[in-house]
């Protein structure tokens, strides 16, 4: 399943099922229901959310990094390589775009 977001501000932003459930549980949204809305007196909230929740994930992978003087590339660690930054970008300017131009965002 994909999840379609749209506004009369900007292209549609197209995510997939488990990227588009992550970001919509941030903002508070359940994403469970098949259509659904962030009005324009919600955007700011869901902006400030996902600014929150990327700074988290950052703070937490900073932490949690292993000193790279000390590993070899067998021992790197590996990931997607994805982080909560850049899979949000586009939404975030979604909800940017659409607040200034007063337009609500659907799925």
């Amino acid at each position: 399943m994909l999840f379609k977001f749209k506004s009369r501000a900007t292209a549609d932003v197209i995510m997939l099922e488990p990227n588009g459930k992550q970001l919509l549980e941030i903002i508070g949204k359940s994403p469970n229901e098949p259509h659904g809305i962030i009005t324009a007196a919600q955007i700011p909230a869901a902006i400030r959310a996902l600014e929150e929740a990327v700074a988290v994930e950052e703070a937490a992978a900073a932490a949690t990094a292993p000193d790279e003087d000390d590993q070899t590339e067998e021992e790197a660690p590996r990931g997607d390589g994805v982080r909560l930054r850049q899979r949000a970008a586009p939404f975030i300017d979604m909800l940017r775009r659409s607040a200034a131009e007063d337009c609500d965002v659907v799925w």
